[in-house]
């Protein structure tokens, strides 16, 4: 049974889905300095305006409803993938009020977002994924692998994180915080740039005129360190090359690679050599982060979407920001590339070197 994508909408720093790729073919970049959260020191992040969390889910949510072919989602599973949960709101509360006695515990957990869509939308059942970056990958993995056993017709796929003190406390801890727009595969780079977004796909086991298909999945585990990845590459291309056998497809068959691209020396080393290895200088490969940032447990299904709308435009993302290129063995376009594109790997990597590859492609 074949999955297909038919509906999606994105929320970010950079807008809508159309607003996305503007800015990623124009090459601006959706993240500001921002001097709020850490004292003395500024902060590159990629910031949205809005209420709080909830309410961006709920109308992403009903924009991807409207558009679909379905009346409501009560035959609909929902799979949420965050790496933040409900910890926004209870931040804010915490902060406001310098005391933890108005928190409720169970607006805390991964559940909250899908507690909270559940009750707005009467959605069969949910799940909620929490793997670090790789959240809402792994939801589409989930997703891939229901549709193909048959046991749903329909998914939702949310990817969701909202801006959090802990996580941009918690990357500027680890020395890979970025003060400024962040430079992926850059010799310059100095780090990250953490973000938030909503992104929610519908994934459905039935075809319509404007489908693109997810065809492969593949994960895999470094078990090498806590953070860093492996530095011989090992899970990365092992997670690729999966997700390549899973859409039957061969290495030639890729035309682009949605690079994960974080910025941080570590990520970018090792998944440059990744693809070099696997693909060589064969593929385009860019980070579409220098615009977003990073929105963490949203990444996989953002970068899913825009793997979407690069088939549909048959333009290749330039990597913005990039002036002095370190492994000059893969091939980055600084400037946009049309060409028909039939076939992206999207790659989504985190902490434990837990990683997730998705091939997303046209319909044939």
């Amino acid at each position: 049974m074949k999955s297909y994508i038919n509906n999606y909408e994105v929320l970010c720093d950079a807008g809508d889905t159309k607003g996305l790729m503007q800015a990623i073919y124009a090459k601006k970049s959706a993240v500001s300095i921002d001097v709020s959260y850490i004292k003395d020191r500024p902060s590159g992040l990629g910031k949205m305006h809005y209420d709080n969390i909830f309410n961006v889910l709920k109308d992403v949510t009903s924009k991807v409803l409207k558009a679909s072919n379905l009346e409501n989602f009560k035959d609909t599973l929902l799979i949420l993938g965050s790496s933040v949960g409900g910890m926004q709101e209870c931040e804010d509360i915490f902060y406001s009020q310098k005391n933890y006695k108005n928190i409720n515990p169970n607006r805390y957990s991964m559940n909250t977002l899908t507690d909270y869509l559940c009750k707005e939308f009467d959605f069969y059942d949910s799940r909620a994924i929490s793997t670090a970056c790789t959240s809402s990958a792994n939801a589409l993995v989930l997703a891939k692998r229901l549709i193909d056993v048959e046991a749903y017709e329909n998914i939702l796929v949310v990817g969701a994180d909202g801006l959090c003190a802990s996580t941009v406390l918690g990357f500027h801890a680890l020395g890979v915080l970025s003060d400024k727009p962040c430079l992926p595969f850059d010799k310059e780079r100095n780090g990250m740039n953490v973000a938030e977004a909503v992104a929610i796909m519908l994934i459905q086991n039935t075809k319509t005129k404007d489908s693109m298909e997810l065809k492969g999945v593949g994960a895999s585990s470094d078990a090498y360190h806590m953070t860093n990845p492996d530095p011989e590459a090992g899970g990365a291309m092992s997670s690729m090359r999966d997700a390549i056998n899973d859409a039957k497809l061969s290495l030639d068959d890729i035309d682009y690679v949605n690079a994960h691209g974080t910025a941080t020396p570590a990520n970018d080393r090792v998944e440059a050599l990744a693809i070099e290895k696997l693909f060589a200088n064969d593929v385009y490969v860019s980070s579409t982060k220098a615009i977003t940032g990073h929105t963490l447990g949203a990444a996989g299904a953002i970068e899913a979407i825009i793997s979407c709308e690069v088939i549909k435009n048959s333009i290749i993302p330039p990597q913005t920001g990039l002036q002095n290129q370190e492994n000059t063995n893969i091939n980055i376009p600084k400037e946009s590339i049309e060409m028909s594109v039939k076939n992206i790997v999207s790659n989504s990597f985190a902490f434990g070197g837990n990683n997730t590859s998705i091939v997303v492609g046209a319909c044939v």
